[in-house]
């Protein structure tokens, strides 16, 4: 009954807050609990490096990561960002290959490290996991399908008009935070901060929208819906 207490018990509970694990029973979170390895990284940090060897799966439980591929020549381009509760380097965990992309933390990162030969062992008592995990890395899939699509097609004022209207979507209103900074956004979009933050005042300028002090207020949706449909 010992692992049921202190650090293992408050470790599966904060374990029950992210989707992949919320369908196991609390014997069986109490189980990866016990083997996770707490680390924790400063904002600018690397958890990990495209190419190393995978050890396992990165459980994020508090803070931000953005995950991003970098060319030979050292151009950087951001795959997506995840925020706690979530995980990040599922992939690996059944191809045993290496970490295909980078992870940076945003914000000071806690995360917990779940080891293949471990989280394996879970799924095979519990297949709905390995499931959950197909769902999430169809998730990761489909966006970067969407990357691939907005960086190839069309113009940089296209592809940022598309940005921020899923955002809007997101939030789920016309007024909402930006959720990444100009420089972060501009990974994104495979640009630069400073053609990021012309286009967002060319936008302004034209009444399509207004960004006070990183809040936007969507004033035009129909003309930057058609601004993201837009073919150059």
């Amino acid at each position: 009954m010992a692992t049921d207490e202190g650090p293992n018990r408050v470790k599966s509970q904060l374990l029950g807050r992210v989707a992949l694990f919320a369908g196991l029973t609390h014997a069986e979170r109490v189980a990866l609990a016990e083997r996770a390895v707490e680390k924790r990284y400063r904002a600018g940090e690397l958890l990990f490096v495209e190419g190393d060897p995978c050890p396992g799966m990165y459980v994020l439980i508090e803070g931000r990561v953005k995950i991003y591929k970098t060319s030979p020549a050292g151009r950087e381009i951001m795959l997506a960002i995840e925020e706690a509760p979530s995980t990040v380097a599922e992939v690996p965990l059944f191809d045993d290959g290496p970490f295909p992309a980078s992870v940076m933390a945003l914000d000071d990162v806690t995360a917990w490290l779940i080891r293949k030969e471990d989280f394996r062992q879970v799924c095979r008592q519990n297949p709905d996991l390995a499931l959950k995990v197909l769902a999430v890395v169809a998730r990761r899939l489909r966006g970067l399908v969407n990357l691939v699509e907005s960086v190839t097609f069309g113009s940089v004022r296209q592809r940022l008009a598309r940005a921020l209207l899923e955002f809007s979507q997101q939030a789920g209103s016309d007024v909402f935070r930006l959720p990444v900074t100009h420089e972060e956004l501009a990974l994104r979009l495979g640009t630069v901060r400073e053609v990021v933050s012309r286009n967002l005042s060319r936008f302004q300028a034209e009444g399509l929208l207004e960004v006070t002090r990183g809040r936007v207020r969507l004033l035009d949706r129909t003309g930057l819906e058609r601004e993201a449909e837009t073919e150059i």
